[in-house]
Parts: structure tokens; C-alpha cells; sequence
């Protein structure tokens, strides 16, 4: 029985799509002059729902076995899901489908794509499950509202820096219980030094007349109104990051046992192990090796090969959450005290020349 392969070239409103009949005698892994053979039939599909549903209609009664469609930005998304209950899919990087120079045209990428994966020289992407999507959305939206926080913190700053006034060189979290109380009290209105000073926690490790000195500033009109603008947004950050927290709890309450087996690993907490899980699966079941693994995250060096040499030890860009978060674990697990990756860090420091 002939192998049908479908290659769908995707764009924002239009879909190019071919089906192709491969002969049985084509294994996969030949040549891609031998795999020229392939049959080949062309059809235009749109993006809307009603189309998907063409889509799947047209590509069952030519009884497709495979769908392969290029990466291309987010609109690869929603063909992939009307697609996912009917048909296996494989996901292509784009620049494995790349086109000689000046012949490129769209039904002669998809087509390239079909050529390409019966030939085995296409990169494919790693895409979880349904549940594992469900997770990392919830885990990513942390990330980001992490980061647009230090953003508000940074505007703050600046903010206070054109105040005069000096709060964030005398305390160390501007966004912590005293500071907040104090940048409160300011968007209020409040101007007195000594009243703002008396608004910080006791256990502060400057001294009352550091912390005073460096509330005398001029908040102008403006400035406040646009700090308390800043303050709102920080609340409104903090309510969301919140909610999250919970969703994340309840959406990996079947994977607990996975969570807590990261959590006895040095370094790492909750939050982290919970990244963990949604980014790589519960069991990593999708790598077959750690070699794999380290090379789909971005953690192991290049290797471009010619001539028996190695022109590129660059790192791949591999799976930037994942190994964002496996920094910062790392960090934590070799300050964390009397731990083994404590004490092979500093056997490797001399050779490293690591500085903290």
C-alpha cells in the first residue's frame, strides 16, 4: 500500500497544501532524487474554521497517513489542532525546508516538505501533548508577568531617580512590605521625610537618619500620578501571579509525584520543579537519551563537522524556558550548603575560572 503524506505550507490567511503518493519501493531515509517520483496533488484551503473542516474532508478522502506543516510563527497553531484528532503530524523547523535561491514559491515548499520527511532530513520539533500545552501556557504566563514586574520595578526607579529620591540604594527589595508602604504613602502625597521613614519595618539595616536623607527629594504632581499608576500595575501583577500559583497547583495535581522527586534535587523548589515538568513531561518519555535531552534544551556544545574538524562549538537555542530555569537551579545548587553539586563546583572552579 502506497504512503500518503500531506504538506501544508502555512500562512496567516491561506493554507497551500499537498498530497503526496509515495511508492512503497521509497523508503524513508532515500535519496531525495529517488523520492522526485512522488505523485503530488495541489489544493488552497483558507485559515477559518469552516475551512479546517474542509481541510480534514479533502486530506481523509485521499487517505492521508501524515501531515507535515512548517513552524511558521503562531499560525501553525490552529491547523495543528483541527488536524491533531485525525491525522499523526510532524512538526518542521522552516529552515530545514529551505529553498535554493530564486525557487521558492508555495505549493513547491509544501511539496519540498512531503520530498523532505520521506527523506529524513527534516528537523522536527518536539510538541507535547494537549495536558503538557495546557501546563506550559500556565507556567510561561508566570515567567512573563515575573518579568514585566522587574520591568515596573526598573520604570520605578528611574521614576524616583528624577524624584531625588534615593529609596532603592538603602533598601534591598524596593517592592518588598516597607517599600511599598513608603511609595504608597508618596503617591498619596505624603512629602514629610520623617513620616515616610517611619513607615519601614524596624528590622531595616540602615539607620533612621540614612533612611530619611534619602526620602528628601521633590515628587512633582506628575510623578505621583504616574506612580501610583506603576503601584496599581504591581498589584495588579501580584493578584495575577496569584491566581497562577493555583492553577499551576490544580493542573499538575496528577503529576505531584514528579514535582515532589524534583523538589528533593538541591536547588530546585516548587515553582522550578513545576517549570520543569511542563516544559520536558513528567517522565521526558519524548527523548530517548540524555544526550538528546541536553541538545533539545541547548545545554551541550554545537558540532559542525567538515573535514574531520569542528568549525562551531555554539550552542543550539534549544528550549529557552527550560533553560532559563535550569540556570537559575544551578545557581542555587551549588550555593546550597554540604550538597554534592557544592563540592564538585569547587573542584571545578580552579579549572573554570568561575566568579561570583
Amino acid at each position: 500500500m502506497n504512503r500518503r503524506v500531506a504538506g501544508i505550507d502555512v500562512h496567516k490567511r491561506m493554507l497551500m497544501v499537498v498530497v503526496g503518493v509515495v511508492a512503497d519501493h521509497l523508503a524513508e531515509g532515500e535519496e531525495v532524487a529517488e523520492a522526485q517520483a512522488i505523485r503530488f496533488e495541489n489544493r488552497r484551503f483558507g485559515t477559518t474554521t469552516s475551512e479546517l473542516l474542509h481541510l480534514i474532508t479533502w486530506l481523509q478522502e485521499r487517505g492521508v497517513d501524515e501531515v507535515v506543516m512548517e513552524s511558521t510563527a503562531q499560525y501553525w497553531k490552529p491547523v495543528w489542532l483541527a488536524l491533531e484528532p485525525h491525522f499523526k503530524q510532524q512538526l518542521a523547523q522552516a529552515w530545514s525546508n529551505r529553498a535554493p535561491t530564486g525557487k521558492k514559491t508555495d505549493f513547491k515548499d509544501a511539496q519540498r516538505l512531503v520530498r523532505r520527511q520521506v527523506a529524513g532530513e527534516l528537523t522536527l520539533s518536539f510538541v507535547p501533548e494537549a495536558e503538557q500545552r495546557q501546563m506550559r501556557m500556565v507556567t510561561r504566563r508566570r515567567v512573563q508577568l515575573v518579568r514585566d514586574r522587574v520591568r515596573v520595578q526598573n520604570q520605578l526607579e528611574s521614576l524616583l531617580e528624577e524624584a531625588r529620591i534615593k529609596l532603592d540604594s538603602v533598601i534591598s527589595d524596593l517592592l518588598g512590605a516597607s517599600g511599598l508602604r513608603i511609595l504608597g504613602a508618596l503617591a498619596k502625597g505624603e512629602t514629610d521625610p520623617k513620616q515616610l521613614a517611619a513607615l519601614a519595618d524596624a528590622r531595616l539595616k540602615c539607620s533612621d537618619a540614612e533612611l530619611v536623607d534619602a526620602l528628601t527629594g521633590q515628587v512633582s504632581e506628575i510623578q505621583r500620578r504616574i506612580l501610583k499608576q506603576h503601584l496599581d500595575h504591581v498589584s495588579q501583577i501580584d493578584t495575577q501571579l496569584g491566581e497562577l500559583i493555583l492553577l499551576a497547583a490544580e493542573g499538575m495535581r496528577r503529576h505531584e509525584s514528579a514535582v515532589a522527586r524534583l523538589v528533593m534535587i538541591p536547588g530546585i523548589r516548587v515553582v522550578a520543579a513545576q517549570q520543569i515538568v511542563a516544559e520536558a513531561g513528567p517522565s521526558a518519555s519524548a527523548f530517548a537519551s540524555a544526550a538528546q535531552f541536553s541538545s533539545w534544551i541547548g545545554v551541550c556544545p554545537g558540532r559542525e563537522e567538515s573535514a574531520g574538524k569542528n568549525h562551531s562549538s555554539r550552542c543550539p537555542k534549544g528550549n529557552m524556558y527550560l533553560r532559563r530555569v535550569l540556570c537559575q537551579v544551578a545557581q542555587a545548587a551549588v550555593k546550597t550548603k554540604n550538597s554534592f553539586f557544592q563540592q564538585k563546583f569547587q573542584k571545578l572552579l580552579p579549572r573554570l575560572g568561575f566568579a561570583n
